[in-house]
C-alpha cells in the first residue's frame, strides 16, 4: 500500500471518527453523565439524517442542519417523556422510540428508503466552493467535522459547569440526593436528553450530507459504534475535567474508525464489521479490569516459581 493511499485513507478515517464522534457526545452526555441508557440513538441518527437531507434537497443547505438538530431534540424529549412521565423503563422507552422511527423516517424520506443529493447543495459544497483554489480545498469534509467537533466540546465545557449542568451530573450520580436537594430530576432529565439527541441528529444530517445520501439504515450499529468509542476514549485519557473527557470522546471515535479501515484493508467482508465492532467493545469493557489482573496474575506467576 503506497503513502499516498495510506494518507487517504487516514483523512477518511478521521473525517468519518469526527463525524461520528457527535454521536459519542450524546451518549457521553447521557450514558457517562445523566446515567440513562438511550437505546434510541440508532433511529434517532437515521432521523437527523433523513430531516437534513430531505431539507437541503428542497434547497435551504443551513437551515437542513438546523432542522436536523430540532428533530433530533424531539426525539429526545419523547424518550424523556415515556420515563419520567409515562413510568416506562429507561431501556424499554428507547427501543419503543426507535422503533417508531423507522416509520417516521420513511414518511420524513416521503415513502423513500434512499435519498440522492449528488446534486444537492449542502454544508459541505458551501465549504468546499468557499476554499475553491486554496491547499485546504480537498480537506473541506475534514473542516467542517472540526468546526463542529469543537463547537460540541466548547458547549460541553460550559454547559456542564453551569448550574443547570452540574444539576444534570448530579442527577446521574445521586438521584436521591438531588430530590432532596429540591432539583426536578424529571426537568434535568428531560433537558440532557434533549440535548443529547440534539448531537445524535447533527452527527446524522453532516454523515448524510457528507456522503451525498441518505440511507433508512444509516444509523444501524451506531449506538453499538458510539459505545465503542466512548470506552476507547475513557480508557485512553482516563479521568479527568469535562474537557479533557470530551477530547478523548473524539479521539475514541477516531481510533475505532481507523480499526474499521485496517480491517477493510485486510478484505474483510462487510457483514464481517458488526463483529468487528462488538469485539471492539468487549475489548475496551474488559481492558480495565484486565489492566488490574496483569499483577496479581505475574504475582500467582512469581509465587508459583518460587514454590517450584
Amino acid at each position: 500500500m503506497s503513502f499516498e493511499i495510506a494518507l487517504g485513507l487516514g483523512q477518511t478515517a478521521l473525517e468519518l471518527g469526527l463525524l461520528c464522534s457527535l454521536t459519542v457526545f450524546a451518549l457521553f452526555l447521557s450514558y457517562s453523565m445523566l446515567n440513562v441508557c438511550d437505546l434510541s440513538t440508532d433511529g434517532c441518527f437515521t432521523l437527523g439524517a433523513a430531516v437534513g437531507a430531505s431539507v437541503a434537497i428542497m434547497g435551504h443547505p443551513y437551515l437542513s442542519v438546523v432542522a436536523a438538530m430540532a428533530a433530533g431534540m424531539m426525539s429526545g424529549f419523547v424518550t424523556a417523556f415515556l420515563q419520567t412521565r409515562m413510568g416506562v423503563d429507561s431501556l424499554l422507552a428507547g427501543i419503543i422510540v426507535n422503533t417508531g422511527l423507522y416509520s417516521v423516517n420513511v414518511a420524513v424520506m416521503g415513502g423513500s428508503s434512499l435519498l440522492n443529493m449528488n446534486t444537492t447543495e449542502t454544508v459541505f459544497t458551501i465549504t468546499k466552493e468557499m476554499l475553491k483554489g486554496t491547499t485546504a480545498e480537498p480537506y473541506y469534509k475534514l473542516i467542517v467535522a472540526l468546526v463542529a467537533v469543537t463547537s460540541v466540546i466548547l458547549f460541553l465545557t460550559f454547559f456542564l459547569n453551569t448550574k443547570l449542568g452540574l444539576a444534570i451530573r448530579a442527577t446521574g450520580n445521586n438521584l436521591d440526593m438531588v430530590r432532596s436537594s429540591s432539583i426536578n430530576p424529571v426537568f434535568t432529565t428531560t433537558v440532557g436528553l434533549c440535548i443529547a439527541n440534539v448531537f445524535t441528529g447533527l452527527s446524522g444530517c453532516l454523515l448524510a450530507q457528507s456522503q451525498k445520501s441518505c440511507d433508512i439504515n444509516i444509523g444501524t450499529g451506531m449506538l453499538t459504534i458510539a459505545l465503542a468509542s466512548l470506552l476507547i476514549g475513557g480508557t485512553f485519557i482516563g479521568k479527568g475535567g469535562i474537557f479533557l473527557r470530551a477530547v478523548g470522546v473524539a479521539l475514541g471515535s477516531v481510533i475505532f474508525r481507523v480499526v474499521y479501515t485496517i480491517a477493510l484493508r485486510f478484505d474483510m467482508p462487510a457483514y464481517m464489521l458488526k463483529l468487528v465492532s462488538s469485539v471492539i467493545v468487549v475489548i475496551a469493557i474488559s481492558a480495565p479490569y484486565l489492566k488490574r489482573q496483569i499483577p496479581l496474575i505475574r504475582r500467582r506467576l512469581e509465587e508459583t516459581r518460587k514454590r517450584g
